[in-house]
């Protein structure tokens, strides 16, 4: 679990756009894809832990900005491929679920361990009727892949570099082209109230300012 948080730190610090974050995880890197990482210093997100991070939908991380928001469950092996089962399955259905309801695009990070240059690839779970800059980011960015019984999984090889990911994101849209602010504090509320709501069903004790203390 200590491992784990580690690695939620390291992106935390890289999407809210911390130069010495980027820098650390693009160490081994070639000068080219680290200025493509660079870019999200020049137009970083806000970045939340989840609280019960890894279940109900939230991901590990909430990753939010004026133009788009969208949680990132965070994942970490050693080998290439991580299968999905039992909770974890869960875990993708309740991303699936929420970004249905909530129409943004969830994600999953995956960290491959002992590798050179970019450790990190970034996939999408598949969500229909996306629009905005959630549907173009969408486009550009691998779903799992399935296995032959059609479960999800993670295969390190087939997702999209992180730095692929950051310059992606980091790209200046047009009014026109991308979600108003208003749009993504409406979905930011819907996913928070999500959050407090079940919070407040497991743990009597526990109510909305749990969020800002987690």
């Amino acid at each position: 679990m200590g491992i784990g948080s580690a690695y939620e730190r390291e992106l935390r610090s890289v999407l809210a756009g911390e130069e010495k974050g980027v820098r650390a995880v693009t160490r081994s890197c070639s000068e080219s894809e680290r200025a493509q990482a660079m870019q999200i210093c020049q137009r970083p997100f806000l970045v939340v832990r989840a609280p019960g991070s890894g279940s109900e939908g939230t991901g590990d991380l909430l990753v939010l900005r004026g133009d788009i928001c969208f949680p990132i469950e965070v994942k970490s092996s050693k080998k290439p491929k991580l299968y999905l089962s039992g909770r974890t399955v869960l875990q993708y259905q309740a991303l699936e679920t929420i970004g249905l309801k909530c129409s943004i695009q969830p994600f999953y990070a995956y960290r491959l361990k002992g590798v050179r240059g970019d450790s990190w690839r970034i996939f999408r779970v598949r969500i229909d009727g996306l629009t905005g800059r959630s549907r173009l980011l969408a486009r550009s960015v691998p779903e799992l892949p399935l296995t032959r019984n059609g479960t999800p999984y993670l295969d390190w090889h087939k997702g999209l570099p992180l730095h692929k990911f950051l310059s992606l994101v980091a790209k200046s849209e047009s009014a026109k082209n991308i979600g108003s602010n208003t749009v993504s504090t409406k979905v930011y509320s819907e996913i928070v109230n999500s959050l407090t709501n079940q919070s407040d069903s497991s743990s009597p004790e526990r109510n909305a300012s749990s969020l800002s203390n987690s």
